[in-house]
């Protein structure tokens, strides 16, 4: 024991890691490191080897997808990065958190965690109704930037969902709920910024009763004597013990500094590899399909090589698993050499092209996080702009990964599931021009595209272009078949469909049937100079908003 516990205490000794090589803008790290080691097989932990990456067919075929972003956070009900927010002195968030919790001196976020019990979680009831509605995977959050992990973590072992709040292995659950229902199951990952996104619980305020006093993210193990967290160092979950990041208490200074760059604390190579070891453990234990990156690129680059490490452990295990490479990663503001090495998604925002590589959207019909105030002023998205985005996401080459807020007791409220149960109407009618299918020669026709917003950072230019209308139309292919889906009902009932004009280019063949997909009905058409013009039914269906033909 005393010469093991000697070597392990000289190897800890030995730099993390150490720059090897640049080329261009990437680095490429050499590491040594204790604790979790990757897979065996063809991937490296370098971009010049993931990019030898190819999507894999189901996830191409895909499409849908849905997401429980569910942490914690959502059990004040109010809002996103609340566990940020209420420690900014003045914000709405903070001054929620004195009314319904107290001062963040007396009463912080391990706190929230605390009172957290996810009480009405039923994993197998909210997966089975999402496969329902036509859901092709399932992603449920593994951690979030609060630094908490949902799961037995084995590194994170007294700050996760088994140890204190629900005592509930989360991920296992909503894992065994994805599996029986045959789903592609999925982990988004968030945690590898708790470092500096935590760094507001250092503060204290500024003026008032409590100016001065420190918020309780200065605490230490030996601070808790007499309290529920006796025996607890909440510094494993604030992560603060480091000096404060250049301009710290400017607010919004985070989002310039999410690359590690730009005057942002450092990280510790302990951090690092604690964060690594945490994700090696999550993947061998839960065995997912899938990795969502809430990460410039991925975890850490380019300050270490530890998410290059954990994409290369995944791909590799994958093959040994199946025979063949079935993970997906998703990661953000990629460039096109790492677009190869990984999937592209896109946050809150579609690409304004057919992409060259599959990629993904995603979004949510509220809040990441739950808060009720969307919910009492009927504030979420609706059926159709669900389905539009979609259809539109579809037609060039894209998944939508979508997320319904749940509450923190484990629920999803009767307006949400209104809005899932209308989403599967639609999505159930049509399932043919959806699931499977690739994209055409062009994604589609209309105004709302010439209009249409630039992506801004990871994305975020969702409903900032014109509103769909019977004129904007978006094409799918699948075997010999066309897909055309009108984002409208026009007035006439005569879809004119330009693209398809007589003599086009695009579409020089003669089209024999056009057929109403939603119940196979035969339509009347006409091919003229202008376009192919297509006789709706007669009876304008409940969810006309997306209008889908099928033409061959």
């Amino acid at each position: 024991m005393e010469r093991r516990t000697l070597i392990k205490g000289m190897a800890a000794a030995i730099p993390s890691f150490w720059l090897s090589r640049a080329l261009g803008s990437h680095y490429i790290f050499s590491e040594q490191h204790l604790g979790e080691s990757i897979a065996k097989g063809p991937f490296k932990p370098t971009w010049d080897s993931l990019q030898n990456y190819q999507t894999p067919e189901w996830y191409r075929n895909a499409k849908f997808g849905m997401w429980a972003h569910w942490g914690p956070q959502c059990q004040p009900e109010a809002g996103d990065w609340y566990a940020r927010g209420m420690y900014l002195e003045g914000s709405r968030q903070y001054k929620y958190h004195l009314q319904k919790y107290g001062h963040p001196s007396k009463f912080g976020f391990k706190d929230v965690i605390h009172e957290w019990k996810a009480e009405k979680w039923d994993p197998e009831e909210l997966v089975a109704l999402y496969k329902s509605v036509g859901a092709q995977y399932f992603v449920a959050m593994a951690n979030h930037h609060d630094n908490f992990d949902l799961y037995n973590s084995k590194y994170q072992k007294n700050w996760n969902a088994t140890k204190i709040g629900p005592q509930k292995d989360l991920i296992g659950g909503w894992a065994k709920a994805a599996k029986k229902q045959g789903l592609p199951f999925g982990v988004s990952i968030h945690a590898s910024h708790a470092w500096s996104w935590y760094e507001v619980a250092q503060r204290s305020d500024k003026s008032g009763p409590y100016a001065g006093v420190p918020y309780d993210g200065n605490l230490t193990k030996a601070d808790g004597k007499g309290t529920w967290w006796e025996g607890l160092d909440p510094q494993e979950l604030y992560a603060q013990n480091h000096p404060l990041s250049e301009n710290s208490h400017d607010n919004g200074r985070i989002h310039k500094q999410w690359n590690w760059g730009n005057g942002v604390a450092q990280p510790t190579k302990a951090y690092i590899e604690k964060f690594f070891n945490r994700t090696i453990d999550l993947i061998n234990q839960y065995e997912p399909d899938l990795l969502y990156f809430d990460d410039s690129q991925l975890p850490m680059w380019p300050v270490s090589d530890a998410g290059l490490r954990i994409a290369a452990h995944l791909y590799n295990k994958s093959i040994k698993d199946y025979g063949q490479l079935r993970a997906v990663i998703n990661g953000k503001i990629l460039d096109e050499d790492q677009r190869k090495a990984m999937v592209w998604d896109i946050e809150r925002g579609q690409s304004n092209n057919i992409e060259p590589l599959p990629w993904q959207t995603d979004t949510c019909i509220g809040g990441w996080h739950y808060e009720r105030g969307i919910y009492d002023r009927n504030g979420y998205k609706s059926a159709k702009t669900v389905i539009q985005t979609l259809v539109d996401v579809v037609s060039k080459n894209g998944n939508l990964l979508l997320n319904i807020p749940v509450r923190g007791d484990g629920s999803i409220d009767e307006k949400e599931r209104k809005i899932v149960e209308e989403i599967g109407r639609w999505i159930n009618a049509n399932s043919e021009s959806v699931f499977g299918t690739r994209p055409w020669k062009i994604f589609g026709e209309g105004p709302a595209q010439q209009a249409a917003a630039a992506l801004t950072a990871q994305g975020f230019n969702e409903g900032k272009g014109k509103p769909f209308t019977s004129e904007d139309i978006r094409f799918v292919t699948k075997g010999e078949a066309l897909y055309a889906t009108a984002l409208g009902w026009p007035e006439n009932g005569k879809l004119l469909i330009k693209t398809l004009a007589k003599g086009s280019a695009n579409y020089p063949q003669e089209i024999t049937r056009v057929e109403w997909v939603a119940n196979k009905q035969q339509l009347s058409f006409e091919r003229t100079g202008d376009g192919l013009v297509v006789s709706l039914p007669d009876i304008k269906p409940e969810d006309s908003f997306a209008n889908v033909v099928k033409i061959v």
